[in-house]
């Protein structure tokens, strides 16, 4: 089977995705362009075992995590950064509570169980649901589940959220906001008055 324009246009649309996996298994930019790239020549060299109709996203995904894990293996070692020591040599300190929210959520993620960290970036941030996950990751649906229960529990025990509610500003800034609401106000009642 040859590469139809169809399908190099639906590869091509899928990409960014792959980048977003790619980064989130190895933590580096340049690696993970390196893993789309393997990803996408052991893809065209194998388009015939591509069954037309089928989850090309789902396919690639596979095919992406295939080379992830034989590089690992291939180096004797997974490449992580659970301390967050080599993420912080790329990026500047974060300036925004936002910024530090997520500073704090990542380093939390990373300490994740590698299984638990992919399922949940896999359901939760890429949209895949546990039936598609269970076929990326070869194991049933019910592992799946259990993997991102896990992780998600995990994360919030870590990051001290019980519930919406802890996010965004903590309770003293909530504090400072709604006194400078009540003090506005009352201050337009004045002025009406």
């Amino acid at each position: 089977m040859t590469l139809s324009p169809v399908m190099r246009d639906t590869m091509l649309a899928i990409v960014p995705s792959l980048r977003a996996y790619a980064m989130s298994l190895s933590g580096n930019f340049d690696r993970a362009d390196d893993l789309v790239q393997e990803t996408l020549l052991h893809a065209l060299a194998k388009i015939d075992l591509f069954e037309p109709g089928t989850n090309m996203l789902a396919w690639l995904f596979t095919i992406l995590r295939n080379v992830f894990l034989s590089e690992c293996r291939k180096n004797g070692r997974e490449l992580q950064d659970s301390d967050g020591i080599y993420a912080q040599s790329l990026k500047s300190q974060p300036e925004q509570y936002g910024r530090v929210e997520f500073q704090n959520f990542r380093v939390e993620l990373d300490r994740l169980p590698a299984g638990q960290r992919e399922a949940l970036i896999l359901v939760g941030a890429l949209g895949f649901s546990y039936d598609e996950v269970a076929a990326i990751l070869n194991c049933p649906a019910g592992t799946v589940k259990s993997r991102v229960s896990r992780a998600r529990m995990q994360l919030a025990e870590r990051l001290s959220i019980a519930d919406v509610a802890d996010f965004g500003p903590d309770r003293v800034m909530r504090a400072v906001f709604s006194s400078a609401a009540h003090q506005s106000g009352a201050r337009r009642a004045e002025l009406g008055a």
